[in-house]
């Protein structure tokens, strides 16, 4: 295996102190046995509103 010394994309900062795992997918989103098509679930918890809408 190659080892893994560089990414492109974009970055941008957390200014959170500890952040869990949890928060960044929650488990309730990991019941797929596929390992794609996680990334519309990041974050969720701060992205939406509790009645659905972005936040």
């Amino acid at each position: 295996m190659k080892p893994y010394t560089q990414t492109t994309g974009l970055v941008a900062p957390l200014d959170r102190a500890n952040v869990d795992t949890d928060l960044i997918i929650p488990k309730h989103f990991l019941k797929s046995i596929k390992r794609s098509g996680f990334c519309g679930n990041r974050f969720a918890e701060w992205r939406y509103l509790e009645d659905g809408p972005p936040g």
